[in-house]
């Protein structure tokens, strides 16, 4: 296990070992699960409606635009918190806090954009 290839044969022996665990569990589980199909079982579920019609609908692209918005806003706090961890540190002083600015200053104008397109509106 020594040399070039050592620490990838590691790696393969330990997916290797994460494959027969989980592939051991699914075939246990396989046998030991009562199996009684009934024709209510075998019919298409979807929160407690019973289904009615064809499986398409339209949606509008408002709730995609709120969904986008939303990782905005969650990509802007995962860059925030470790840099607020970071941020007192000895060494991270105005170039750290220049940064942040700048990337603070990149969210604003896109939700200053979507504010303008009237996108933060809820009529």
């Amino acid at each position: 296990m020594n040399g070039y290839f050592g620490s990838y044969a590691v790696v393969l022996v330990l997916l290797g070992i994460g494959v027969a665990i989980v592939a051991g569990a699914m075939t246990v589980n396989r046998l030991l699960r009562p199996s009684r199909p009934t024709p209510e079982k075998l019919t298409t579920y979807e929160c407690g409606v019973d289904p009615v019609g064809e499986g398409w609908a339209q949606s509008q692209i408002r709730y995609y635009v709120y969904a986008y918005l939303y990782v905005v806003f969650a990509v802007d706090a995962v860059f925030l918190f470790p840099w607020a961890t970071v941020f007192s540190a000895p060494g991270y002083g105005l170039t750290t806090l220049v940064e942040m600015f700048v990337f603070l200053g990149f969210i604003a104008l896109g939700i200053l954009y979507a504010w303008r397109k009237r996108v933060l509106t809820w009529t």
